[in-house]
């Protein structure tokens, strides 16, 4: 009879315990917009007067992370080997353009084994797909939940281009310009349908993170 009383009160409760530990991390963040048009060409309107200035990203400094999530639980990750640049109008941010491009085989994550299934077709299909990008179109001042830029711009994943916009943070500092960003798109927009085991379903949102930096030259 004990037994059976401990099982009826420890089962709910090791039941609310999983549900605590896998709560959704795209939770409260923004949502990109994503549109399958093409991204309008704006750019120059925008831009301020003053030369431009292109500053090549410090791979080394830089990171473009994602974290993904299941019923169980959550992993997090990122693509090892990255490049771009930033381009500054006039010594700013707002008018300028934002190229990133991302190696879809150099993806790493929390767990060794997930690294391969995530390079097979299941999910980026690197053979097939080895590269993903992103070119703006558009960057202006001011942003969602205090964020500093609005960036539009074209995202190439998985074979999908779709047009994207999303909130950055973004400084025009003397030695380097930084830029941060924290948003969420959903997986199968670009072609990424695989559910996971029916007993732990995948999400399809997955939250993007980016963390860039652009040394300036200096003297």
């Amino acid at each position: 009879m004990f037994t059976a009383r401990f099982a009826r009160i420890a089962l709910p409760a090791a039941l609310l315990l999983s549900l605590a530990g896998c709560e959704d991390p795209t939770k409260d963040k923004p949502k990109a917009t994503i549109s399958t048009a093409a991204p309008a060409q704006t750019q120059a309107a925008a831009a301020p007067s003053g030369p431009a200035e292109t500053l090549p990203l410090d791979a080394a400094a830089s990171t473009i992370g994602f974290v993904g999530s299941k019923v169980t639980g959550k992993h997090e990750g990122k693509f090892e080997k990255i490049s771009g640049s930033i381009t500054l109008a006039g010594g700013k941010a707002a008018g300028g353009k934002l190229a990133i491009e991302a190696d879809a085989s150099s993806v790493k994550t929390d767990a060794e084994k997930l690294d391969g299934h995530l390079k097979s077709p299941d999910f980026f299909d690197v053979e097939k797909y080895p590269k993903a990008t992103f070119t703006s179109t558009e960057i202006k001042a001011g942003g969602e939940k205090g964020a500093t830029h609005t960036i539009t711009g074209e995202l190439d994943l998985h074979g999908v281009k779709k047009t994207i916009t999303f909130p950055a943070t973004i400084t025009e500092g003397a030695d380097a310009v930084s830029g941060n960003a924290e948003f969420v798109i959903n997986r199968k927009d670009f072609g990424i349908v695989y559910p996971g085991k029916q007993d732990d379903l995948i999400r399809d949102d997955v939250l993007l993170k980016l963390s860039l930096k652009a040394p300036r030259k200096q003297g």
